[in-house]
């Protein structure tokens, strides 16, 4: 049996076999390349299509739109029946999309109304006074608005939709008190879909760390874009990436208890390149303008192929061993907003360039190389899933009774190449995780071969430091020992063991 198979019910080890097979495929149903794309998809063994369809502002018809989003599922599935659509849900909505819309009479009977022959109301739908509004987020504790998120929601299951994206939840819920609105939408799609689903079953993200309440997550597993530390001694647009934030734990929809649910990132958009930004700031200005003046996505397509393909092989890697709880959506298509500063086509694709995909970019076989290695060679080096939780707290050594430090840090020149401040001492981004016995360590990234040195730091001061450089404890940071990385993004696990002050250093490649 397949390790995607699901029938009614998913257990974690069959999600987290599609998230490790996961990628943002925004729009799928609008490519005019779609018989490229599903090759350039089975070839790299993508199981997991988020993003391919759902309506921010409407581009067609509402019958159209459905009718080409059912013909993408068909198409799909067709090619590989296991592979999972993500619809969107999202938080936004425009007067000229939701009141064309007639409310179907099944949506009255599942809220347990009377029937009306009626469109759907735009004002009762959103926060505050909509009068000459034609846009507003909407507000979920209106009946009116869960009626209309029901209503997709149902249109896309019946498409053959198996996943949503419900957006920045924390938005649209904000009158929500105790998440009773959405918990209730959520679980009336679920019904719906345990009867209609291709596959009796359908999960859910949303841009949240956590979504649970009385112990209970809303959510199958918690999405979020990724952040950045930008670099300003490299030529170009360089930038690392950051750990921010986790993924928080409950009981999960399978009805098991989660110290983390699964983790989801991407790279996100949300209007391509600011030309402003790219005309007027400087160039450090740029540097911490968003992603260089731009959103994630249209940062990433401008680069040149061979540091796209390097930065997805950082990605991957950052991923797997900053929270093993994670997985990456690659990038398969994806708006970029203002096009013509990076194409002549509105959107990034991974296509390898051809001539039936003549604005591919090419990174199709980077992504099949990583999910053919898969997470696992790099899980086995990753921090502690409770990336929160430090651990080392009023824990003695059994030998001394020498109370452990409870801050232990790494610091020196490699620091501003894992998103912190050169020579901090005091850094969370690289503090090191108590792992029992008497032993710190921590696991990072390194995107450029180079010299580079380091140290410990213990309870996270400059006063008691150590290193392999040293036979003895020093002070300041002129004591720090060579840190050697051979290639690009290699992963570097340091081992520091604080009552015998040895410090092992692993590099993998």
């Amino acid at each position: 049996m397949s390790k995607g198979y699901f029938d009614g019910s998913m257990p974690r080890e069959v999600l987290e076999y599609y998230l490790s097979h996961a990628s943002t495929a925004q729009w799928l149903y609008l490519s005019n390349t779609l018989e490229d794309d599903i090759r350039a998809i089975l070839n790299a063994g993508v199981k997991f299509l988020g993003r391919a369809s759902g309506i921010w502002k409407g581009e067609m018809p509402e019958e159209q739109h459905y009718k080409k989003t059912r013909e993408l599922a068909e198409k799909i599935h067709a090619a590989d029946p296991e592979i999972i659509l993500q619809a969107c849900i999202f938080e936004a909505l425009y007067r000229e999309d939701v009141e064309v819309v007639k409310i179907p009479r099944f949506v009255f009977e599942a809220f347990g109304l009377p029937y009306e022959e009626r469109n759907f109301c735009f004002d009762r739908c959103v926060y505050g006074d909509s009068e000459g509004c034609d846009s507003r987020m909407p507000d979920i504790s209106q009946t009116e608005t869960q009626m209309w998120f029901y209503y997709r929601g149902v249109r896309y299951i019946d498409c053959g939709f198996e996943a949503f994206h419900m957006g920045q939840i924390h938005l649209y819920t904000f009158r929500d008190r105790g998440y009773k609105a959405i918990g209730r939408v959520i679980e009336m799609l679920r019904e719906y879909g345990k009867e209609h689903a291709r596959r009796h079953k359908v999960i859910f993200d949303a841009h949240s760390h956590s979504l649970v309440v009385d112990g209970k997550s809303l959510l199958d597993y918690n999405a979020m874009p990724l952040t950045r530390f930008p670099m300003l001694d490299r030529q170009g647009e360089k930038l690392v990436l950051v750990r921010e934030g986790k993924s928080g734990g409950g009981i999960s929809p399978e009805g098991v208890y989660e110290k983390a649910l699964p983790f989801l990132y991407e790279y996100d958009n949300w209007g391509g390149r600011d030309l402003w930004a790219q005309e007027n700031l400087s160039y450090e200005e740029r540097a911490w303008s968003q992603w260089w003046g731009g959103d994630q996505i249209s940062w990433f397509a401008h680069q040149p192929e061979a540091d796209r393909n390097s930065f997805l092989e950082y990605t991957f890697k950052w991923t797997a061993i900053n929270n093993p709880d994670a997985f990456f959506a690659f990038p398969v298509r994806r708006p970029l907003g203002s096009g013509e500063v990076v194409g002549t086509y509105p959107y990034y694709q991974f296509n390898t360039k051809s001539a039936l995909c003549e604005n591919g970019y090419s990174q199709e076989e980077t992504v099949k190389r990583l999910l053919d290695i898969g997470y696992e060679k790099y899980r086995q080096y990753a921090n502690p899933s409770d990336i929160l939780d430090f651990g080392g707290k009023d824990v003695d050594d059994p030998e001394t009774g020498v109370r452990y430090p409870e801050k232990v840090v790494l610091y020196g020149s490699f620091q501003p190449y894992v998103g912190a401040v050169e020579n901090d001492s005091n850094s969370e981004i690289t503090r090191m995780y108590y792992i029992g016995d008497g032993k710190y360590s921590l696991s990072f990234i390194m995107p450029y071969k180079g010299e580079y040195d380091f140290a410990v730091s213990t309870w996270g001061t400059l006063s008691a430091c150590v290193s392999p450089a040293e036979p003895f404890a020093f002070s300041g940071t002129g004591g720090k020992a060579k840190l050697t990385i051979p290639a690009d993004n290699s992963v570097v696990r340091i081992t520091f063991t604080y009552m015998t002050n040895e410090i092992t250093t692993e590099i993998i490649q």
